[in-house]
């Protein structure tokens, strides 16, 4: 048990020194692009504590859900000029509260050894009736959309959807978030690339969610590395 133990102490310094780089890195790039490109204020502060918020998320920081929070608020402020109304709800109606929710949940299942929260894996069985319900409820919500007059409505409501899906496995502690966030990021990054293009969106939107992507594919691997970990700390 104590060689587990020392395993799991050296994993986390590992990744702690990592991860302050990454932090610094990222927001480095943001904030230095954005105002080479002069995108607005508010578009940059979204961006800023967007980035923040993924990356403590992946470490499993409570810190996350605070960021997440300002970051929700501004970012709907973002897409309403842009007329992506699955995202303005996505972010006003969903978000805000799940960050409050996640808060709670987290806060009842940290690790004392590493101060970040114990991360779980679903079964094949239930990976795959999420992903089917993802995909019936991205068709049926870009119809809505659609009808809406919405921008780019289907890629919308895949990145609305998927990010649904996907806050309720942060929430709940499941690995199988970041394959849907992967997937969320894909979509979005193309949404603002488009809104950007057409001189509705800011470049520091488009930045965001790249680094987002970055960090969904970082993290997806942290935490099959940690659930593994998890694993064997239990048979041990």
């Amino acid at each position: 048990m104590e060689k587990v133990k020392e395993a799991i102490r050296k994993e986390f310094a590992g990744w702690k020194k990592w991860e302050v780089a990454w932090i610094v890195l990222a927001t480095a790039v943001i904030l230095g692009l954005s105002i080479y490109w002069k995108d607005s204020l508010i578009g940059i502060l979204a961006a800023v504590t967007g980035i923040w918020c993924v990356i403590l998320t992946g470490k499993g920081k409570l810190s996350s859900f605070w960021f997440g929070t300002i970051n929700t608020i501004l970012y709907a402020i973002v897409a309403w000029r842009a007329r992506y109304w699955g995202e303005v709800m996505l972010n006003l109606l969903y978000y805000v509260p799940m960050n409050f929710v996640g808060l709670y949940m987290w806060s009842k299942n940290m690790n004392s050894e590493t101060e970040e929260v114990v991360k779980k894996r679903m079964t094949l069985k239930g990976s795959l009736i999420a992903y089917l319900l993802v995909a019936v409820g991205t068709v049926a919500y870009g119809y809505v959309l659609k009808m809406m007059n919405g921008t780019l409505p289907f890629v919308d409501a895949m990145s609305t959807v998927f990010s649904i899906f996907a806050q309720i496995l942060c929430v709940k502690r499941y690995m199988e978030q970041w394959v849907l966030w992967v997937v969320v990021d894909v979509v979005t990054v193309i949404m603002w690339v488009y809104a950007f293009a057409t001189g509705t969106g800011d470049m520091a939107t488009v930045l965001m969610w790249s680094i987002y992507l970055i960090n969904a594919i970082i993290m997806l691997v942290k935490w099959i590395l940690d659930t593994r970990v998890n694993a064997t700390t239990k048979e041990a």
